[in-house]
């Protein structure tokens, strides 16, 4: 059996986001594992304007294109406001079939580990038909970041996280795979 795709979905499009840095961490973590196909998807690359605001037929096609390719998810979320990134919300909502019969797993940061933003999320991706699971690494903006709320900032997460992060990634590939035979 071929590998599954997963794609590391960066929730942020903000200038100066961490997103980056966690979704590097995320696939450096995931390539050492060799079990899938595992890749950095930007929403920012794809230019998604507000929906129905424009003729965004080119942005949609292309992000719906990309969404099909892949057998599951890893959302990087960053906590907005208590919620989810209005650029992420924007970025789910320009597609539908091809969020279906798919697993997610979510990665979280904020000031109390994103967990508010994870929970709004697991709510819109079960209206996607996306199947998300129970491991869930949750980030603190003050101990696995450097320089909390400087330009420097930088993230340097504990090693306890490993243990989560490898347990998502099992459910994500374990459900991706058995969602598959759905498709």
């Amino acid at each position: 059996m071929s590998k599954l795709n997963i794609g590391i979905i960066l929730g942020s499009t903000r200038q100066g986001r961490l997103s980056p840095q966690v979704g590097k961490w995320v696939k450096n973590i995931a390539d050492q594992r060799g079990d899938a196909n595992y890749e950095i998807v930007d929403i920012a690359d794809y230019k998604l304007p507000l929906l129905g605001e424009e003729d965004a037929t080119e942005q949609a096609t292309a992000w719906n294109t990309k969404l099909a390719s892949l057998d599951g998810f890893v959302f990087i979320v960053q906590e907005y406001n208590h919620s989810i990134s209005a650029s992420l919300k924007n970025a789910l909502d320009y597609a539908r079939e091809a969020w279906n019969d798919k697993a997610a797993g979510i990665v979280s940061y904020g000031s109390v580990g994103g967990a508010r933003a994870a929970e709004h999320l697991r709510g819109i991706l079960g209206e996607l038909s996306v199947a998300d699971v129970r491991v869930h690494p949750a980030l603190s903006l003050f101990t696995d970041f450097e320089n909390p709320f400087t330009p420097e900032m930088a993230f340097k997460p504990a090693d306890l996280h490993l243990v989560n992060l490898n347990g998502m990634l099992d459910q994500v590939l374990a459900w991706s795979g058995a969602l598959k035979t759905l498709r």
